[in-house]
C-alpha cells in the first residue's frame, strides 16, 4: 500500500512539472511561415527551433513553401504557415532547404533578437481587415523567405498586423548534398514546373533582386 500511494505522489508531481512547463504565452501557439520568391522553387527539409526555455524541437516545418506573386521579387513575410505548439518563444531557428533552380541544398541558424520576443507578447489594437473588426492581435508569425544564393530573410507579423524584417541572411552550402547525403544527390524532384523552367530560361535567376 505504501509502494502504491509513492507511486501515485510521484505520478501527480510530474503532472504538475509537465504542466508548469507549458509556456506561459497570450495565445495557444505561434506559427512559423517559409516561402521563397515566385519561380524560384524551393523544398525545406527541416525547420528546427530551440526555445527561450533551451528546449529543442525538430522538423516543426518542412516540405513545399508558398510563393509570392511578383516577378522578379521578394517573398516578404507569411507565407506557408504551422503552428509551433507548446513550444516557447524562439531563441534559434535553424533551417535547411534545397534550392531546386540551382540546385543548392542550404543550411542557416537565425539568431532571434530579444526585441522581436517582446514584439510576440504585445498586444496591439486593430481595425483587422479580415473580420471588418476592432481586435487585439499579436505578431506571433515567425516567417522565413528562402532565394537562391542561399539569401534568407526573416520576419515577424501578425494576422492582421504588419511584418516587421527581423535580417537579412547568407546561408551555406552544405556539402553533403540532399537530405545530409542519404539520397545520393537526388534532389526533391528531378525536374521544375514547366513555368519556373520558361521563367529562368528567358531571364535567368535575379540574384540581384533580393
Amino acid at each position: 500500500m505504501r509502494r502504491l500511494l509513492l507511486a501515485l505522489v510521484i505520478l501527480a508531481l510530474a503532472g504538475c512539472a509537465a504542466g508548469s512547463s507549458r509556456p506561459r504565452l497570450p495565445y495557444d501557439y505561434w506559427y512559423v511561415g517559409i516561402g521563397a520568391p515566385r519561380f524560384m522553387e524551393v523544398w525545406v527539409e527541416s525547420v528546427d527551433v530551440i526555445d527561450r526555455r533551451g528546449y529543442a524541437y525538430f522538423d516543426i516545418h518542412g516540405g513545399v513553401v508558398a510563393y509570392n506573386d511578383k516577378t522578379p521579387g521578394w517573398y516578404d513575410g507569411g507565407g506557408k504557415m504551422m503552428p509551433a505548439s507548446n513550444v516557447d518563444l524562439p531563441e534559434t531557428l535553424f533551417v535547411r532547404w534545397q534550392s531546386l533552380v540551382e540546385p543548392q541544398t542550404y543550411k542557416l541558424r537565425i539568431n532571434i533578437p530579444q526585441w522581436v520576443r517582446d514584439e510576440m507578447v504585445k498586444p496591439q489594437r486593430i481595425y483587422c481587415q479580415g473580420s471588418k473588426s476592432w481586435e487585439t492581435d499579436y505578431r506571433k508569425i515567425v516567417s522565413i523567405g528562402m532565394a537562391p544564393g542561399g539569401i534568407a530573410k526573416a520576419w515577424v507579423g501578425g494576422p492582421c498586423l504588419s511584418n516587421i524584417e527581423i535580417g537579412r541572411y547568407q546561408a551555406k552550402v552544405d556539402t553533403r548534398g540532399p537530405y545530409e547525403g542519404k539520397t545520393n544527390g537526388q534532389y526533391a524532384w528531378p525536374e521544375l514546373e514547366p513555368e519556373s523552367a520558361a521563367y529562368i530560361e528567358q531571364h535567368g535567376i535575379p540574384y540581384e533582386s533580393w
